[in-house]
């Protein structure tokens, strides 16, 4: 089987689906890579790096495109080029099919199988292809680096002769993954850290990395079946919003990760909260792109509020490209080993196989994943 690499054409996207390691693997299984000229130079590997590991590399984008019977990207595809596709050619990237209805109507139309990452459910035996978790891993450390660069103050306590210097206050709000490695690297720097989630369930994993974990009382929460916060009614966010306020106000850095998955982010942040906060503090927002957690952020720009810095950096795991894109690699030839059947040479994706079904998308010219058919249906 051919598989296909493409260079990454989101403006700002640094990472690459497979690194020189795992197409060797790849490789060493029976397929034939070919990777896009320069697809990993943004992430530090070059071209000779994948023609030492085996790879071919191709300068004609089209011809990669049109002869692949896999293809490995990161982003969702570029519209426009989906018509070069041949049918039954096994598409595998991020696709965002919530808010991209078109793109996987059409991709459906040409015969593309397309496998949605965002889609690999959190199960034990899917874990190692959950590339959502690998990549906002990263994030959260990203986002500690961020905030510290632009906070005016250190993170740990020192002790010198000309005085005693507190640690920073750090609030972190949502602890999921990348809310846990964003208390752990906080942690690590030496700073006093505080979390918050709706979930009291997390209450013992944030403790257990050293940090204090905020009780707001919000009535009945809990999770769902695959660890995702429940969406809060209205009144529990006002509830939320009050709760947090005086944490924010004596923090030095805020941390938001709260997001809903498929949906609009929640703001819990609002202005006032900012504007409470000592001047020269930081708020970061990971959740901009889907709309932000805080009143006032803006995608890839650091906004000024009365003296506090809001940094609405997009795509956090493109700032550590390097490692993020060896992780996501792994999950990617994870995904493809697992269903890797040997004596055919081919992918067995059995529609009856619960990751199968969870996370492919389109099929045979149809739309076939339950989820995304009903959200396109109105159902």
């Amino acid at each position: 089987m051919q598989i296909s690499v493409p260079n990454e054409n989101w403006p700002g996207e640094l990472r690459v689906a497979i690194v020189p390691q795992n197409a060797k693997k790849l490789i060493q299984k029976g397929f034939e890579i070919s990777v896009e000229s320069g697809a990993g130079t943004n992430a530090g590997f070059t071209d000779a790096d994948y023609e030492a590991a085996g790879a071919k590399v191709v300068a004609d984008r089209s011809a990669l495109l049109s002869t692949a019977d896999v293809i490995l990207g990161v982003r969702k595809p570029n519209a426009e080029e989906v018509g070069l596709l041949k049918s039954g050619v096994i598409n595998v990237s991020f696709l965002d099919p919530f808010n991209e209805q078109g793109l996987v109507e059409s991709m459906a139309a040409q015969g593309v199988v397309s496998i949605s990452m965002e889609m690999i459910p959190r199960s034990t035996r899917a874990q190692k292809m959950d590339a959502l978790s690998s990549q906002a891993n990263l994030a959260g450390y990203v986002t500690i680096i961020q905030a510290s660069f632009h906070c005016p103050k250190i993170l740990p306590m020192m002790m010198t002769p000309a005085g005693t210097i507190a640690p920073a206050r750090v609030f972190v709000i949502g602890a999921g993954v990348a809310g846990l490695q964003a208390i752990a690297t906080a942690k690590r720097l030496g700073a006093r850290v505080e979390a918050f989630d709706t979930r009291p369930v997390v209450a013992e994993q944030v403790q257990s990395l050293g940090a204090k974990f905020v009780e707001i009382d919000l009535g009945e929460m809990g999770q769902t079946d695959q660890g995702y916060a429940q969406e809060l009614t209205p009144e529990q966010l006002e509830l939320q919003r009050e709760g947090q306020k005086a944490v924010i106000a004596q923090s030095d850095i805020v941390i938001t990760t709260a997001q809903l998955f498929g949906r609009p982010a929640p703001v819990i942040v609002g202005r006032d909260m900012v504007e409470g906060m000592k001047p020269g503090s930081v708020v970061v927002d990971m959740a901009v792109e889907t709309g932000g957690n805080v009143e006032g952020s803006v995608l890839n720009e650091v906004v000024d509020i009365n003296g506090v810095k809001v940094i609405g950096q997009g795509n956090l795991p493109s700032e550590v490209a390097r490692n993020a894109s060896e992780m996501y690699s792994n999950n990617l030839f994870n995904l493809i080993d697992e269903f890797w059947d040997e004596e055919n040479k081919t992918l067995n994706l059995d529609p009856e196989d619960d990751i199968v079904e969870a996370c492919v998308i389109t099929r045979e010219g149809a739309v076939v994943n339950e989820t995304i058919k009903n959200i396109y249906s109105g159902a």
